[in-house]
C-alpha cells in the first residue's frame, strides 16, 4: 500500500449510479454520479473512470472495491458486495458517529435505518412496493405540472399557502394535482404540498430518534425538504456534504476493511 492507494465504493441504484473513492485517511478524494440507464456495467465503468480522474489516481492504485445497491452484481471491477442498508448505515455513521435515525429518499425507494451510538443497526424499514414518497413520485408530478423537476425545490420554498394532497398514491395524487390546477391553485403551493406528502409518507414508516440524518438524491437536489422536515419535527437535521454519496462512501469503507 502506498500514499496513493485508494478504496472504491460503487452504489448502483435503479435511478443513479454513485461512485466514491477514499484515500487511506478515509477522505473522499473522488466521486461521480450518473444516470444508471440500461447498462449498469457500462455506467459503473464510466463512473469509475471519472472518479479516479478526480482523485488523480489510476486503476492500479485501487486496493479493494465493494459494490452495493440494486445493480451491485453488475459491477465487474468489484471485489465484494454488501447490502445497501449496511452501506448507508456505515456511510452515515462515518460522518455522524452517534445514535442516529437515517432517512434515505431515493429515486425508487425510501429507507429508515436506526443505529445505536456504536454504529450497530437496530432496525430498518424499507418501501419498495410503491413510488409514493420517492424521486419517481416527484418526477411524475413534475410532468403533471409541466415543470422541470429541478425547479421544484425553488418553487416549494416560494409557497405562501401550501396545498395538501389527500393521497399517497402516485395515480390518485396526479388526479388531485390536475384538479388543483383546474381550480387555479398556485404551482408553488402545489409543489410544497407534494414535498409535504413525501415527508409524511417517510415519517409514517417509523418513528424518529433524537438525531436524524437525511440522505439520498432527492435530498441532495431538494434541500427544502430538509427544512420542511426540521420544521415538522422541531429540531435540526444532519446532512452530509454529499448526501447522495453516503451509500457509496459506506461501500468504500467496507472495501477499506477488505470486505
Amino acid at each position: 500500500m502506498t500514499d496513493q492507494s485508494v478504496f472504491v465504493g460503487a452504489d448502483v441504484g435503479s435511478s443513479r449510479t454513485k461512485l466514491a473513492v477514499l484515500n487511506t485517511k478515509k477522505q473522499l478524494v473522488g466521486f461521480s454520479i450518473k444516470k444508471s440507464g440500461t447498462d449498469f456495467t457500462a455506467t459503473s465503468n464510466t463512473c469509475l473512470d471519472l472518479a479516479l480522474k478526480m482523485a488523480g489516481v489510476t486503476p492500479g492504485h485501487i486496493v479493494h472495491t465493494v459494490s452495493t445497491g440494486y445493480g451491485r452484481k453488475n459491477v465487474e471491477f468489484s471485489s465484494a458486495t454488501k447490502t445497501e442498508i449496511s452501506c448507508h448505515a456505515r456511510g452515515c455513521y462515518h460522518y455522524f458517529p452517534l445514535a442516529i435515525t437515517i432517512i434515505d429518499i431515493g429515486g425508487q425507494d425510501n429507507k429508515v435505518i436506526k443505529l445505536d451510538d456504536q454504529g450497530r443497526r437496530l432496525n430498518f424499514k424499507m418501501n419498495r412496493k410503491c413510488a409514493a414518497g420517492t424521486g419517481a413520485f416527484l418526477e411524475e408530478m413534475a410532468l403533471r405540472l409541466d415543470i422541470p423537476v429541478e425547479d421544484m425545490n425553488d418553487l416549494a420554498s416560494q409557497s405562501q399557502n401550501m396545498e395538501r394532497l389527500g393521497s399517497f398514491c402516485t395515480v390518485f395524487s396526479g388526479t388531485e394535482v390536475l384538479e388543483k390546477i383546474r381550480n387555479g391553485k398556485k404551482v408553488p403551493d402545489i409543489v410544497k404540498g407534494l414535498f409535504f406528502s413525501v415527508i409524511r409518507r417517510v415519517m409514517e414508516m417509523d418513528s424518529l430518534t433524537e438525531n436524524v440524518v437525511m440522505t439520498g438524491g432527492v435530498v441532495a437536489h431538494n434541500p427544502y425538504l430538509v427544512t420542511m422536515t426540521e420544521e415538522l419535527i422541531g429540531r435540526k437535521i444532519r446532512v452530509a456534504e454529499h448526501p447522495q454519496l453516503t451509500g457509496a462512501v459506506g461501500a468504500a469503507l467496507y472495501a477499506m476493511n477488505g470486505k
